[in-house]
């Protein structure tokens, strides 16, 4: 019966590695990561409600 490695290892190239097809990310070219848009989005939005809020005691 055949081994496993000798049936895998058959038609496989000598170097069977992949050349990196796409970029990470991270580098220079990315100045600013996805996540810090929604803190400040959240932030912007917290801020108005606070002063609404305020507001609505100071008149109320």
């Amino acid at each position: 019966m055949a081994d496993d490695r000798d049936f895998y290892s058959r038609d496989r190239p000598e170097h069977p590695r992949l050349a990196e097809d796409r970029p990470r990310g991270g580098g220079p070219e990315e100045p600013r990561s996805r996540g810090k848009g929604n803190k400040v989005i959240w932030a912007v939005v917290l801020g108005i409600v606070a002063v609404v809020v305020i507001v609505t005691i100071l008149l109320g």
